[in-house]
């Protein structure tokens, strides 16, 4: 049974100049046994036969890599082995004595190291460049998303700022208009009474709108940081919160923004799971990163997973390439860490 080696290996064959060789090499023997079948010199057209044919299939086989550095390395080795052959078949027909192809063969393993160490180097250059590359393109890409969170939370705060000192003062206006028309209205019940019922919806449109631009950008925390806008949830909270935050300075709008809307979520989620129990929060701003806890003393058992709010903060937080990580044992309340980085 013919190996798969050598039945792939006969494939390769060119099936033309293989007859073309095989005619010319028994010819070559024809001649020379009706010549008198002296020194056997057929050999010799045997042997050129033998190389051509070799060379070809050599060269296919080498095809047969995909194209790269591994396809370079079998075309050499492919070719040093025919060749290497083809100089002991020679050193064989020509009388043999000192082996002289050693040295054929030992230039080709030299060149061959040779390559080998030039295509691993070449490699090794190749991937210190690629990793050079893709690290100049991961912090160009940092750089441009947070200048993009920074033009976002500008944005927002300025709609806060519209909607403060634009609609909602005229919402303000026309509740107090209303007002003024409902009194002199007084002799006319009917009119008054749609007059009245204007001046509410005014009046729940303007709450409404406030509770919007509190739930884009807080006044307090644009006017006063992170700490007082945290200390002003705090207050509010309809259980007993702690506050301590010790901030040197303020850090980018974008971060003071995520850090806030942590703690309000995270004591939303007490005042609604936990009513009972008490929190606090604890806000820490070194040279390069804000670290924000929310604790509460509750049940515990908090389901990352189910809740949408605390999914919501994780995405917020890992925008700003943070960290957020819940512990809630059951029995032992829940506390929710967040890091934000925040440079020098």
């Amino acid at each position: 049974m013919t190996p798969p080696w050598a039945a792939a290996l006969w494939r390769l064959v060119p099936r033309v100049p293989a007859q073309i060789g095989g005619g010319l090499a028994l010819l070559s023997f024809i001649i020379w046994a009706l010549t008198g079948a002296g020194s056997p010199w057929f050999l010799w057209t045997w042997l050129a036969v033998w190389l051509a044919l070799a060379l070809v299939v050599a060269w296919r086989w080498s095809r047969l890599a995909p194209p790269g550095p591994r396809r370079s390395v079998e075309t050499l080795g492919a070719f040093a082995v025919v060749l290497s052959i083809n100089a002991i078949f020679n050193w064989a027909i020509g009388g043999a004595g000192y082996f002289w192809p050693i040295w054929v063969i030992l230039g080709f393993g030299i060149a061959f190291s040779v390559y080998l160490v030039y295509l691993r180097n070449r490699g090794a250059d190749l991937r210190s460049r690629g990793e050079r590359e893709l690290t100049e393109r991961v912090e160009t890409l940092t750089e441009t998303r947070r200048g993009a969170l920074d033009v976002q939370a500008a944005e927002l705060r300025r709609i806060e700022r519209d909607l403060h000192d634009g609609a909602q003062a005229r919402l303000v206006a026309l509740s107090m208009q209303l007002g003024r028309a409902e009194e002199g209205l007084a002799d006319r019940p009917e009119i008054a009474a749609l007059v009245r019922q204007a001046r509410v919806e005014a009046t729940a449109a303007n709450a409404e709108l406030r509770d919007l631009a509190r739930g884009i950008a807080p006044p307090v925390l644009t006017d006063r940081g992170l700490a007082a806008a945290v200390e002003a949830l705090g207050s509010r909270a309809p259980v007993p919160v702690t506050v301590d935050a010790q901030i040197g300075r303020r850090p980018a709008p974008v971060i003071e923004s995520a850090a806030y809307f942590v703690v309000a979520e995270s004591l939303t989620n007490v005042a609604k799971h936990a009513p009972n129990s008490r929190a606090g929060v604890t806000i820490r701003l070194d040279r390069d990163e804000l670290d924000v806890v929310v604790a509460d003393d509750g049940p515990g058992g908090a389901d990352a997973a189910a809740g949408s709010g605390l999914d919501g903060l994780r995405r917020r937080v890992a925008a700003l390439d943070g960290d957020l990580s819940i512990s809630s044992p059951r029995g032992e309340g829940t506390r929710i860490e967040v890091k934000l980085p925040c440079g020098s």
